[in-house]
């Protein structure tokens, strides 16, 4: 199974060494989060350069705050700078009360603010020249974007009909956040396959899990932890279609046996990767072990 974790850590020096470990227990995969260490992107050309094959992806890069021109140039100066293949650019246009109560940018039409956004830089990673004077966007590229040594696979945090539409025709798949096996094989993977017409796309889903014993002591720590997602209408949507009424319906719990079907049901809703964002219930150390143990015996098999 294609399982990858979430990356993050205190410092630089934690990251390289959490990512060690995770290559070394066959994981495939690591994402960051936008905001870790305050923007992801120098550490993670760090931890490139100190592993092998190990995938390092975004999970995701807020679109609004940088010109997609500018991103593309960001993303093939990770890409060259780790001397490897392997590094994945996921973006996505965030929520409003980010853009407009952080950043004061309008989120009016995030949705084709977001597709003539990935056009753009799917183009120029691809080392196309862009002249783009969208309803939103206006790039030029005049050649002032550096093609990366390695190509850059890009995707979206698509959720929404449009934007998987986006996905499955431009870019070269998805990563979500909150879509359970439901939402997964009701919704996103049959909109963004029949999108890519026969082009095979990923479908990367991300959700938290725990072993635990007692599912329903594990799902109330869960709503505690995961609140926010469930104040915030674009995963209000994918929990809705999935049958949840909050995050904590959404994740994963239960013992090796349980979590583990879950984990299969994913994939068999049309996951080709799942990205897992560990949780403890309980003695942290001990939950977290639990967890990771059952997590490297499934990335292995």
């Amino acid at each position: 199974m294609r399982i990858g974790l979430s990356g993050g850590g205190a410092s630089v020096e934690r990251m390289v060494e959490q990512a060690r470990e995770a290559e070394a227990d066959g994981f495939s995969s690591l994402w960051y989060a936008g905001a870790v260490s305050g923007d992801p992107l120098a550490a993670m050309t760090v931890v490139g350069r100190a592993t092998s094959r190990i995938e390092l992806g975004t999970s995701v890069l807020q679109t609004y705050p940088t010109h997609p021109l500018a991103m593309a140039n960001r993303a093939a100066s990770v890409a060259t700078a780790m001397g490897r293949p392997g590094f994945t650019l996921g973006l996505g246009p965030s929520h409003a009360p980010v853009i407009e109560g952080v950043y004061g940018y309008s989120y009016d039409r995030p949705g084709a603010h977001t597709e003539e956004y990935a056009r753009i830089v799917v183009a120029a990673l691809n080392a196309e020249p862009v002249d783009v004077k969208g309803e939103l966007i206006t790039a030029r590229s005049l050649g002032r974007v550096a093609a990366p040594d390695t190509p850059v696979p890009v995707l979206l945090g698509a959720l929404a009909p449009r934007l998987l539409r986006v996905a499955g025709e431009v870019a070269d798949g998805t990563i979500t956040w909150m879509a359970n096996a439901r939402a997964v094989a009701d919704h996103v993977s049959p909109r963004i396959r029949k999108a890519a017409g026969g082009r095979d796309v990923r479908v990367v889903v991300g959700l938290p899990v725990c072993v635990h014993d007692d599912p329903a002591e594990a799902r109330a720590e869960a709503a505690q932890q995961f609140a926010m997602y469930g104040t915030l209408p674009n995963y209000q949507r994918i929990l809705a279609v999935g049958g949840a009424a909050g995050p904590a319906d959404a994740v994963i719990v239960g013992d090796e046996d349980s979590v583990t079907a879950q984990i299969t049901a994913l994939f068999d809703a049309g996951a080709t990767d799942v990205w897992v964002a560990p949780f403890p219930v309980g003695d942290r150390h001990a939950s977290r072990a639990r967890t990771r143990a059952l997590l490297a015996t499934l990335a292995a098999s």
